[in-house]
Parts: structure tokens; C-alpha cells; sequence
């Protein structure tokens, strides 16, 4: 029995050293792989706030503005002595300085010649000592014909064109054309580009010695210009927030109400970049002639620079994100 009792014993005692020799061997087995796991969760981790970092300077990096336009004599602004129409820069514009000039002018000129010629030769011709018997005729029906058929003709070559001139005018603008909200206060402008994302921001007189260390005609210059891009259709709303203010652009043939709980709309083209000067156009109190106009058009790039400045988008609202577009087409319903 001693003998059993003695086995039993040294047969434990030999399999003790090798169960703590085990265990350490499964815990250094297993160690290695839960270690790659904790390392994996603290690298997936850490991604996401180096990726926030590395976007972080990018998203706070300001797109600088293009550099203030400087004005060109002849374009956008009075000259001098200049008692006819500014030079246009819109296609309205070119238009209307057609009918004036080449249409209009030659019209009044002859038929103010010819009434001046005809009443000349009536006070020479028909004078007392020239004439002792006066004409008893009572009509002419040639001449009763000829001066009611020519008034016609001359009032139907105004109106044609004319008409076709008030039509474009008050042509709607397109659906990707620009849109600008313009609000007349006692005595500024404010400008909003509502699609681009952009607040809006105001525009004063500058005082005449900044005008003229910029370089600008007095009583014409403001801080803030209203940007606008070349050659792309823009809509204008316009609106007053107190009383009856006019935004008026000469040179861009441009002349609409600000009237306050109204909203009213019209749509040009700039045809060339430059500054273009205007004055409000209706008497609002005081300082009346002194909110002025100043439009700076750009090329559609740098219009573009100076809408990312101020913080907005220019491709607008109308834009489809990038997922939206390329969203699978939905599967068919299947037949039954």
C-alpha cells in the first residue's frame, strides 16, 4: 500500500512542472494577437483626427481676392464735356445707342431742317409786298395726302425698332444667369448674391481724397463694389427698405426702381470688364446725390476667385453634388 501511495505521489510531482511551464507558453501564444488587434483599434483610431488635422488648414485656407480694379477713362464713367450718350457695354445698351444716334438724330434733324426751310420760304414767298392777292384755295389733295402718309411711315421705322428695344429689355433672365439682390437704404446700397452663399454687404461713398488716390472720378467711388461677371446673363432684384431709391448704370443701359415691399427685375450682360459707374436716380432725401454706383466686372475666373474670398460657392445652388450624380439609376421591379 505504501508502495501505491508513493507512485501516486512522484506522479504528481512530475506533472506539476510541466502545467506551469504551460501556462506561460499559452499566454505569450495569445499575447501576439490581441496586441495587433489594440494596436489596429488605436491606429483606426487615430485615422480619422490626422485626416481632420490634414483638412483642418485646407478648409481654414481664405482664397485671396483679386486686386482692386483700377477705372479706364471712357469706359463706365462721364468724360469731360460729353453731352451725348456714354459708350455702351451691353447688348440693350449698343442697341439703344443705335436707335439714338444713327436712327433718331438723322430723323429730328431733317424734319427740323426742312419745317425751318419751309417756314422761310412761307414768310419770303407769301410776304405782303410779294403776294397783294392771297391764294383762295382750300385744300390740296396731294399735299393733305403726302403729310399724313409720311408722319405714318416715320412713326412705323421709330416704332420697330423701339419695340424690339423694350421686349429685350424686359426679356426674363435664363436659369444659370447670376443672381444679385440690391437693397437702397438712406444713402447706400447693400448686395447679396443669395445663390453663391454670400451675406449681404454694403456700399458707401468714399470721401473725395480716397477717391482720388484710387485713382476715381469724384462723388462716383465707394468702398465696396458690386462684382459681377463678363459676358454671363445676370439677374437683378431690386428693392428699397425705405423709400423709392432708382439704381441706375448709364453706361450699361440700366435705370430700375428700388421700391420698398416690391420686388423688381431685370437682366443684363456685360460685354466687357472694366468699372461702371451710376448714381441713385430718384429723389430720396438729403444725401440723395450721394449713394453712388460702382459695378467692377471681372472675367468669369476672377469673379469666381472673389466669390470663393467672401466665402461663397460659385457654382451655386444649382450645382449637383458629385454623389447625388453618380447615384446608381434604381433597379427595375422585378415580374411576377
Amino acid at each position: 500500500m505504501n508502495i501505491v501511495k508513493s507512485l501516486l505521489a512522484a506522479g504528481l510531482l512530475a506533472l506539476v512542472p510541466a502545467v506551469v511551464v504551460s501556462h506561460p507558453a499559452v499566454a505569450q501564444e495569445a499575447a501576439p494577437v490581441a496586441a495587433p488587434a489594440a494596436d489596429s483599434a488605436a491606429t483606426n483610431a487615430a485615422a480619422p483626427a490626422d485626416a481632420a488635422n490634414a483638412a483642418a488648414p485646407a478648409a481654414e485656407e481664405k482664397v485671396a481676392a483679386p486686386e482692386r480694379m483700377k477705372p479706364t477713362l471712357g469706359i463706365g464713367m462721364p468724360m469731360p464735356g460729353e453731352y451725348k450718350i456714354q459708350e455702351q457695354f451691353s447688348p440693350t445698351g449698343r442697341q439703344a445707342r443705335w436707335i439714338h444716334n444713327d436712327l433718331l438724330l438723322p430723323i429730328i434733324t431733317v424734319i427740323s431742317l426742312f419745317v425751318l426751310g419751309l417756314m422761310l420760304f412761307i414768310m419770303v414767298r407769301f410776304r405782303r409786298a410779294a403776294n397783294p392777292n392771297p391764294s383762295k384755295t382750300a385744300h390740296n389733295t396731294l399735299i393733305e395726302i403726302i403729310w399724313t402718309v409720311v408722319p405714318v411711315l416715320i412713326l412705323v421705322a421709330i416704332a420697330v425698332p423701339s419695340i424690339s428695344l423694350i421686349a429685350e429689355q424686359y426679356k426674363p433672365a435664363p436659369k444659370d444667369a447670376v443672381t444679385v439682390k440690391i437693397t437702397g437704404y438712406q444713402w447706400y446700397w447693400g448686395y447679396e448674391f443669395p445663390d453663391q452663399g454670400i451675406p449681404e454687404y454694403v456700399s458707401n461713398i468714399l470721401p473725395p481724397e480716397k477717391a482720388l488716390e484710387n485713382g476715381e472720378p469724384n462723388l462716383l467711388a465707394v468702398d465696396n463694389r458690386l462684382v459681377l461677371p463678363v459676358g454671363r446673363p445676370i439677374r437683378l432684384i431690386i428693392t428699397g427698405a425705405d423709400v423709392i431709391h432708382s439704381f441706375a448704370v448709364p453706361s450699361l443701359w440700366f435705370k430700375l426702381d428700388a421700391v420698398p415691399g416690391r420686388l423688381n427685375e431685370r437682366a443684363i450682360t456685360i460685354e466687357k470688364p472694366g468699372v461702371y459707374y451710376g448714381q441713385c436716380s430718384e429723389l430720396c432725401g438729403i444725401k440723395h446725390g450721394f449713394m453712388p454706383i460702382a459695378i467692377e466686372a471681372r472675367p468669369e475666373a476672377e469673379w469666381e476667385q472673389w466669390v470663393r474670398s467672401q466665402g461663397g460657392d460659385p457654382k451655386g445652388k444649382g450645382a449637383a453634388p458629385a454623389a447625388t450624380a453618380a447615384a446608381p439609376a434604381p433597379a427595375a421591379p422585378a415580374k411576377i
